[in-house]
C-alpha cells in the first residue's frame, strides 16, 4: 500500500489536470495492479475524469455548471441563506455536492487504465485561488 498527498494550486473556477502527477506516483509504488483511489480533503471543489483533447470541453463544463448554479448574487439564487465567504461559496458547495470528491481508477502493470482522451482533473469551484489537497492511495 502507497499513499500520497498532492497539492495543486489553482487561479479560480475552472479543471485542472493533474493525470502526470498520478501517473508519476503510480510508476514509483510498488503496486503492479490494482484501483488507485483518488480523494480530494475540500468541500467546495471536486473531481473528475474527462476529455483532455479538446479545451473547450472544459469551457463548455464551466458554463454548463455556472448555468446550472450560478452565483448567489443571481436572482434565481435568492433562497440561498449561506452568503458568509462571498457569492460564489454556497454555489461552489453545492456543485460538489453533484459531482464526485473521490475517484476510483484502475491500473495495471504500474500504468492508469484510462480511456485515450481521458485525463483526471481536480475542479475549482470557487473564484479565488486555492491550494487544494489531493490524496492518493493504491
Amino acid at each position: 500500500m502507497a499513499m500520497m498527498r498532492l497539492a495543486i494550486s489553482t487561479r479560480g473556477q475552472g479543471l485542472y489536470e493533474f493525470t502526470q502527477s498520478v501517473r508519476e506516483f503510480l510508476r514509483q509504488s510498488e503496486a503492479e495492479e490494482g484501483v488507485m483511489t483518488v480523494f480530494v480533503r475540500h468541500t467546495s471543489c471536486s473531481l473528475l475524469i474527462q476529455e483532455n483533447a479538446d479545451p473547450s470541453v472544459q469551457t463548455d463544463l464551466k458554463a454548463f455548471f455556472r448555468r446550472l448554479v450560478p452565483p448567489t448574487t443571481d436572482p434565481a439564487m435568492d433562497f440561498i441563506t449561506h452568503r458568509d465567504e462571498g457569492p460564489d461559496d454556497m454555489p461552489a458547495h453545492i456543485k460538489a455536492a453533484l459531482l464526485p470528491v473521490s475517484l476510483s481508477v484502475p491500473f495495471a502493470d504500474r500504468r492508469l487504465l484510462l480511456g485515450t482522451w481521458q485525463g483526471i482533473y481536480l475542479f475549482e469551484h470557487r473564484d479565488s485561488p486555492h491550494r487544494r489537497e489531493v490524496v492518493l492511495h493504491v
